[in-house]
């Protein structure tokens, strides 16, 4: 999986791109395939902010997270992903009824 990574007013260090890199990996047990990830760290004033986007078969995933931390913020954003591919996966099943109660046959007991 190829991932795109891109700065604004700072530089992407080996570090950095592995820390990445190891939370985009902890996607992968959702057993969904993710195409075209693209993170976007930039420094601001307040502290650094982690955007992202990534196309699933499902759906498109977006996210931003700012903490003063960059490290903290790759987690929010990884947390904030997952969170999101959780709710698009199991969309299915949260359904609250099979058939509606109009339809449903009820059976009155009489004594």
């Amino acid at each position: 999986m190829i991932i795109n990574i891109t700065s604004k007013q700072m530089d992407i260090t080996p570090a950095i791109r592995q820390h990445v890199e190891e939370r985009l990996a902890k996607l992968v047990k959702w057993q969904t395939q993710l195409i075209n990830p693209h993170i976007i760290l930039s420094k601001q004033p307040q502290g650094f902010v982690a955007d992202a986007t990534l196309n699933t078969p499902n759906g498109q995933l977006v996210a931003s997270a700012n903490h003063y931390d960059m490290y903290a913020a790759v987690n929010e954003l990884i947390n904030k992903l997952e969170r999101q591919l959780n709710k698009v996966q199991h969309k299915g099943e949260a359904r609250r009824a099979a058939e509606c109660v109009k339809t449903s046959a009820f059976v009155l007991e009489e004594e």
